[in-house]
């Protein structure tokens, strides 16, 4: 990776979804060690100490692996034993763009893999008169055209909101397939509108949930992320 984004090499390998799921959807591995991260953020009575410790937990996996799925190119090194090693390199820059407030909670997770990443900021929310999503908010790396975007948001429900933030960073030059969107959970519902508009665009999820409520609320779910994590 160019300047200003220099990688750890930790990787944990993701795998295809459900062959019902678009094909740019990718899950991590779903082991037992992941479904115990997810059991304890689900449950109502985790503190919110462990929630934190937890979640973070699995951003750091999501982070990883999707830094996985960044192009490289042949990168040819001299090691200490004045031997050449051919290798690779990242191709290019990357940044970060959170979807306020939940968004926030994974940018530590990618600073802790990116040295001196940039990060960049959206909010959005419902328009009360028209029920659709609207920008209220965004602040994004003034390069961000020649870099490609890890697009951070815990939870893909409708994927109403996932969907303005990606149109918001298309409209500032980034292509469709140069956008990685990385989230905790999913619904189906959600990946499914999402990748139908987006389809060039990867998804990388931790877990893949039933669906979605009357009320439009990801079942089984864990509640509300951000409430969890900031005001628990």
């Amino acid at each position: 990776m160019a300047s200003g984004a220099q990688l750890s090499s930790t990787s944990v390998n993701a795998t295809k979804a459900s062959p019902t799921l678009p094909a740019s959807v990718y899950t991590l591995p779903q082991t037992t060690q992941l479904e115990a991260l997810y059991t304890i953020i689900r449950d109502k009575d985790t503190s919110r100490g462990d929630f934190i410790f937890y979640s973070d937990r699995i951003i750091r996996l999501l982070v990883e692996e999707g830094l996985n799925h960044l192009p490289v190119v042949p990168k040819t090194v001299e090691t200490p034993t004045g031997v050449q090693y051919d290798g690779v390199g990242f191709e290019g820059k990357i940044c970060g763009v959170s979807i306020l407030r939940a968004g926030e909670a994974m940018e530590q997770g990618l600073r802790e893999v990116c040295r001196s990443v940039r990060i960049g900021k959206i909010l959005i929310q419902r328009d009360e008169e028209t029920t659709l999503p609207k920008l209220f908010y965004s602040k994004l790396p003034q390069d961000i055209a020649k870099r490609y975007v890890l697009l951070l948001d815990p939870m893909l429900a409708t994927g109403g909101s996932a969907m303005k933030a990606v149109e918001v960073i298309m409209d500032h030059g980034v292509p469709e397939d140069r956008i990685i969107f990385i989230n905790l959970i999913s619904a189906p519902e959600g990946l499914k509108n999402f990748c139908t508009r987006y389809p060039a665009l990867k998804v990388i999820t931790g877990w893949i949930d039933e669906g979605l409520n009357d009320r439009a609320y990801i079942i089984p779910g864990l509640g509300d992320f951000g409430e969890r994590r900031y005001c628990s």
